[in-house]
């Protein structure tokens, strides 16, 4: 278990539930998770371009002296030793620097400083931050847990379209389940548009080693068309991108699709550094 996933918890029963969702996640792709529990509402990550304070609610702080065991308790269950990350460098003495050499990153929708716009339909500006410098990609979970048996991958085209499906692949192939492969098709391009990117990338080859289906939509709205989407899988978004959907991009598409599918999201943003996951 090379692979790590960074996750905060939270003592109530909806972090009991995020917590579960990130340790299956782990288990499903062969990585191991590193659990803070915050002492203080707020900390910092230094990404290379950019210094993002992470805001969280109180609830972070609920039952200081159970968190631990708590969620100790969970990991064991599943069959993790529990490891937890304890802050070594502050900028201000309740303000804590996290590293940030993880693979992957559970982030609750619920990071922000607009908190009261948070649910289902949006997306905290601070999650955008995170997703936009990290070079890993972040988790947002859906709100109970839920098991996944396949994974679905966004696809508009772009480079960002690119690494998205390199990861999709990666955990198709950790996981053993299908993959199915959306896309919207906008602005008169067809299906063998998208075929030539992904042949020009080398990747042709590989996507037939694995079950995959790709859907493939020309009528209806894209709202509609999620519907389409299966309720049980994970979907693995590209963020920023500049592809033909503009791979999910941070606006109107991404709060459309977590507003209306209640699916864990894996996102990748565009610094996002993908490793040679393919061999």
């Amino acid at each position: 278990m090379d692979q790590q996933l960074f996750h905060i918890y939270r003592n109530t029963p909806a972090g009991r539930e995020t917590i579960m969702q990130s340790l299956y996640f782990c288990k499903m792709i062969g990585a191991y998770p590193v659990v803070y529990i915050p002492e203080f509402t707020k900390f910092l990550m230094y990404f290379e371009n950019d210094i993002v304070q992470v805001d969280l609610d109180d609830s972070y702080l609920t039952s200081p002296e159970t968190a631990e065991m708590r969620a100790a308790e969970l990991l064991k269950e599943e069959g993790f030793d529990p490891k937890f990350l304890k802050p070594k460098n502050y900028t201000a003495s309740a303000l804590p620097d996290i590293p940030i050499n993880f693979d992957f990153m559970c982030c609750p929708r619920s990071i922000s400083d607009l908190s009261s716009k948070i649910g289902l339909s949006y997306i905290g500006p601070r999650v955008r931050r995170i997703v936009k410098s990290a070079h890993f990609p972040v988790l947002l979970t859906s709100p109970v847990f839920k098991k996944w048996h396949s994974v679905t991958l966004f696809f508009g085209g772009s480079a960002n379209a690119i690494k998205a499906l390199k990861l999709a692949l990666h955990i198709c192939r950790e996981s053993g389940l299908p993959l199915d492969i959306f896309t919207y098709l906008e602005s008169g391009y067809k299906k063998e548009y998208y075929e030539k990117i992904i042949k020009n990338h080398d990747l042709e080859k590989e996507l037939k080693k694995y079950r995959v289906e790709w859907q493939i939509f020309d009528k209806g709205t894209f709202e509609e068309n999620l519907y389409e989407v299966k309720h049980d899988s994970l979907a693995i978004l590209g963020a920023f991108g500049h592809g033909i959907i503009k791979d999910i991009l941070f606006g109107s598409k991404m709060e459309m699709i977590q507003s209306t599918i209640y699916n864990n999201l894996l996102i990748v943003g565009p610094n996002y550094k993908a490793y040679s996951m393919l061999a």
